[in-house]
């Protein structure tokens, strides 16, 4: 009969393996939810940024700017 921390560890270790053994990808599925909502987001700013109205405005702020020296 073998008894000792190595095997009590063993009885843990395969406890812990079966309790997480449902959640296996969950992090890769976030990973996933989180770039996806990244890339629509910079979509939208690309959208936004190549309109007239947007591009005047951006273009008098640096104008300002360089100009106020």
């Amino acid at each position: 009969m073998r008894t000792g921390t190595a095997t009590g560890g063993r009885r843990i270790l395969r406890r812990a393996v079966t309790a997480f053994a449902g959640e296996r990808g969950a992090a890769t599925a976030e990973y996933a939810v989180a770039t996806m909502a990244a890339v629509g987001f910079a979509g939208l700013l690309v959208v936004i940024l190549r309109g007239d109205e947007v591009r005047g405005i951006l273009t008098d702020l640096v104008r300002n700017a360089l100009t106020v020296g």
